[in-house]
């Protein structure tokens, strides 16, 4: 049995957005500034309430609206698509769709509850990550 195999959901959860978080950092990876970090964690800090707020369909329109390629934007929603259609292949997902908005669009309401549910229990840890690695800026806690 592998090590992934052994670990618990919230355990592959954290390993994947570590992963996410630790590619931005600029003393791993040459030519990313802090400054693309520093967004990323503060999308992600919001992420998780405007999807309460607005639905999870909604959130990540939102960020694709504001995204221009290699951006902070556009990088937290290939993470979220990334986990949530590949790594945990959710029943219920649209089998061809592209992204996560494309599968929210396409899917039934039992894959948006899903969908949902995991997106924000992941961010749990994407944004704790995230907030470590480059600081919080808005003073908050």
């Amino acid at each position: 049995m592998s090590a992934a195999g052994r670990q618990t959901l919230d355990q592959r959860r954290a390993a994947h957005a570590w992963a996410r978080v630790d590619e931005l950092d600029p003393k791993l990876v040459d030519g990313i500034d802090r400054k693309l970090g520093g967004e990323y964690a503060r999308q992600a800090k919001r992420l998780p309430v405007r999807t309460l707020t607005s639905g999870l369909g909604h959130a990540l329109a939102f960020l694709q609206a504001k995204s221009k390629d290699g951006d902070a934007n556009s990088r937290l929603v290939e993470d979220l698509s990334d986990w949530v259609l590949d790594r945990r292949n959710l029943p219920a997902r649209p089998a061809d769709a592209r992204d996560l908005v494309e599968a929210i669009t396409k899917g039934d309401a039992v894959f948006l509850q899903l969908a949902t549910d995991e997106a924000l229990a992941y961010l749990q840890w994407l944004t704790r990550f995230a907030e470590a690695r480059f600081g919080n800026e808005e003073g908050d806690e």
